[in-house]
C-alpha cells in the first residue's frame, strides 16, 4: 500500500502516527543522537516514546549504537523531539529514505534541527574526544537528496547553502560551551559514502579541500533541513584520528567506546543549548 504513495503522502502518514503519540505536544527543536549518544534521551521530562518500527514508511537503522526510537518531551525547558539513531546511505537506503525523518520533522513544525555524529579527525590539532561545531561541509557522497521530482509543498527547488549551519546557533553553541567549561572547536565536515573508512590518500585529499573532519552521515540531512527552512547545527565528536593521521587501526568498537566516554560532555552541551534556546524563545 505504501509503495503506491508519493514521498509526501508517506510523510503525512508517518506524521499522523507520531502525532497520535504526541497529542497536543509541539516540539520546537529536534536533536539527532548519533553513535553511542542515545543516553541523552533518558533526561527528557514527561517523555513520550515511540519505536520507529511502528511508524509507517520510517527507515530502520542497522548501524551499531542506533536504538531506533523517538523521544518527545521537555529538555531543560525546551520542547524537543529526539531521534535515537539515524539511517545512513551506506546501509543501502536511497538519499530520499535517509532524509525521510527530516521531512517529517519539518512538516511537524520543528524550528531547529540539531544533529550529532562521530567523525574522524583530519586536522592534526584534533584529538579523540574533541567536540567540534560544524561550520560548513563538503559533500563527497556522490549524491544529493534533492535530486528527482520537486515537491513544492516541502521546499524550494534550489536552496541557498551559504549558511547551511546557522550562524546564530553557532554563536549560541559557543556561549553554551563556555558556560559548561567545554572547549568547543569549529570545523568543516567532509562526508564520504562509506561504509569502509577512508584511505590515507582520501584523507589527504579531504584535507587539501579544506576539511577538518570526515564521516559518513549528516550532510544529506543538513541539505534537506535547510531546504525546509529549519535552522541547523551539527556537533561532531572526534572518535579517532582519520586514516594516515596516526598509527591506529580503525574499528567501530573504538568509535563507540570514545563516543561513550564523550557522551557526558556532549550531553551537557546539548542541555546547555536547550536552556539557551528556551530562554530566547525562538
Amino acid at each position: 500500500m505504501l509503495d503506491a504513495l508519493s514521498d509526501y503522502e508517506r510523510a503525512v502518514k508517518a506524521l499522523d502516527s507520531i502525532r497520535r503519540v504526541a497529542g497536543t505536544f509541539e516540539p520546537a527543536t529536534a536533536v539527532v543522537l548519533g553513535s553511542g549518544l542515545g543516553s541523552v534521551a533518558d533526561e527528557v521530562e514527561s517523555a513520550r516514546i515511540l519505536n520507529t518500527a511502528e511508524i509507517p514508511g520510517w527507515p530502520l537503522s542497522t548501524a551499531p549504537g542506533h536504538a531506533g526510537r523517538i523521544v518527545m518531551g521537555t529538555l531543560e525547558g525546551r520542547p524537543v523531539i529526539l531521534l535515537q539513531g539515524r539511517v545512513h546511505f551506506y546501509e543501502g537506503y536511497s538519499m530520499r529514505e535517509v532524509t525521510f525523518p527530516v521531512r517529517v520533522l519539518g512538516m511537524m513544525g520543528v524550528r531547529q534541527y540539531v544533529a550529532t555524529n562521530a567523525s574522524g579527525g583530519v586536522d592534526p590539532d584534533l584529538a579523540p574526544g574533541d567536540i567540534v561545531a560544524v561550520r560548513d561541509h563538503i559533500n563527497l557522497m556522490g549524491a544529493n537528496p534533492l535530486t528527482g521530482a520537486s515537491e513544492p509543498r516541502w521546499n524550494v527547488r534550489f536552496p541557498d547553502m551559504t549558511h547551511a549551519y546557522s550562524p546564530r546557533l553557532l554563536e549560541v553553541l559557543d556561549r553554551a560551551a563556555a558556560g559548561v567549561g567545554i572547549a568547543l572547536k569549529r570545523g568543516v565536515y567532509a562526508a564520504f559514502m562509506g561504509p569502509s573508512y577512508e584511505t590515507p590518500a582520501e584523507v589527504r585529499m579531504a584535507r587539501i579541500l579544506g576539511a577538518d573532519l570526515v564521516g559518513m552521515s549528516t550532510v544529506p540531512e543538513v541539505i534537506v533541513a535547510n531546504a525546509m527552512g529549519m535552522e541547523t547545527a551539527v556537533l561532531s565528536c572526534v572518535a579517532n584520528r582519520a586514516a594516515g593521521m596516526g598509527d591506529e587501526h580503525l574499528t567501530e568498537e573504538d568509535v563507540l567506546r570514545v563516543m561513550a566516554d564523550s557522551s557526558h560532555a556532549l550531553g551537557g552541551l546539548l542541555r546547555a543549548l536547550m536552556r539557551a534556546l528556551a530562554s530566547d524563545g525562538r
